[in-house]
């Protein structure tokens, strides 16, 4: 059998042509358009998938440095944590707060949900939890910083049961928002508004300024997510000596969200819109070079219990959707288009959340409610409960 071993240069390249690849393959099917499968993701299965036939077939085998890969999936989160604030949070109202109960609470029933159906089959708990809120309502992302984690605690394979759950996720979310909105459109006689012009997109929910990216800006966005990186780094070592484990992410992402909101009580600004395109940038290159890596061979033992566990996992959250998320928001029109939302982002990610309240919207009426509340949360604040909670998880069910 060929082996090779790549450098972290070859790494790099070898995610960069898978991206492209991605790129190009997402714009000319369909399929991957209209559910907002990742760039990504597309490209590195398909990279996954040669390395599955070479390894079953003995032909040949890859193995790549995971140093970058482990900087950037820090650097992605690390910026995240700059779009937490607390000011903002405030200003979107109480709606923003109940909503990022509501969808805090779907994390912890996804974990439990996980848990116990992965404990029913046999196999080790953590392995629930890649296939619970760190695909699901966590997305790509957080599988790919979570997997490793998991796997280091015991839950062999978690890492792939994760990208693979959560390409699912992506899926389904999309295909069971619009059905749970107009049930509950018909059944309690909802009628969309009819006057409402101004629809408050992503973007503006985010307020990421669009200040123009300079020389300048960049080295100070950098400057900013790099120290975050360094003293929240710090806190991991501490946390292990009393016992704790935590993702290597964690530290960063709350050094970043305490500079966050130290600086939002001063007269400066941070360069938001600079430190977005790092992290998007940061987090493609990751993801690429996770699912590259991605060992699809230690999927064939779980198909059966996961494909249960998904299933499960998608009628939980349209129940959810139906019973908690309309009534506690409301039982109104705008709940019911978020309703929608939510099956989206807590099966897949924002992206598909928009998609299911344009989509519903586009029919019914426009909702500017559910488009500030819902993106709001989805975007800024979730990772950092899910994260929290999936922590704790890890704590009470790891080896």
């Amino acid at each position: 059998m060929f082996e090779y071993q790549f450098n972290m240069a070859e790494t790099l390249a070898t995610a960069v042509v898978l991206l492209l690849v991605g790129r190009w393959i997402k714009k000319k099917v369909y399929f991957f358009e209209k559910f907002f499968i990742p760039a990504p993701v597309i490209g590195g299965v398909i990279f996954s998938i040669l390395t599955l036939i070479g390894r079953n077939t003995e032909l040949f085998s890859f193995s790549f440095d995971a140093s970058l890969k482990d900087l950037l999936m820090i650097a992605f989160f690390t910026t995240i944590g700059f779009l937490a604030s607390l000011k903002l949070l405030k200003k979107g109202g109480i709606q923003v707060f109940i909503f990022l109960c509501v969808a805090s609470l779907l994390v912890i029933i996804q974990n439990l949900v996980g848990v116990s159906l992965a404990k029913f089959f046999g196999l080790h708990p953590l392995l629930g939890i890649a296939a619970g809120s760190v695909p699901l309502t966590g997305g790509h992302g957080t599988s790919g910083a979570f997997g490793p984690v998991l796997e280091a605690a015991g839950a062999t394979g978690a890492m792939s049961v994760a990208i693979a759950s959560a390409t699912f996720g992506l899926v389904a979310g999309c295909m069971i928002g619009g059905p749970v909105a107009k049930r509950l459109m018909q059944r309690y006689g909802l009628v969309g508004h009819k006057e409402e012009e101004f629809l408050i997109s992503e973007e503006n929910s985010k307020e990421v300024l669009k200040e123009e990216v300079t020389e300048d800006k960049l080295f100070h966005a950098i400057v900013y997510i790099v120290i975050s990186m360094g003293i929240g780094g710090l806190m991991i070592p501490v946390a292990k000596k009393v016992g704790v484990v935590l993702p290597a992410y964690i530290g960063p992402m709350l050094v970043a969200a305490i500079i966050r909101n130290v600086v939002d009580t001063k007269d400066t600004e941070l360069p938001l819109h600079t430190i977005n395109i790092v992290g998007n940038i940061s987090l493609q290159l990751f993801l690429a070079m996770a699912l590259m890596s991605m060992k699809l061979w230690e999927l064939a033992a779980l198909a059966v219990p996961l494909i249960v566990i998904l299933l499960v996992q998608t009628v939980i959250m349209a129940l959810y959707a139906y019973f908690v998320t309309f009534r506690i928001m409301g039982k109104d029109y705008d709940a019911a288009v978020m309703s929608s939302g939510h099956c989206g982002f807590g099966m897949g990610a924002t992206p598909n959340a928009m998609a299911n309240m344009e989509s519903f919207t586009a029919a019914n009426g426009p909702s500017p409610t559910a488009f500030f509340v819902l993106p709001l949360v989805g975007a800024l604040f979730i990772d950092f409960t899910n994260a929290s909670i999936i922590t704790v998880f890890i704590n009470i069910f790891g080896k």
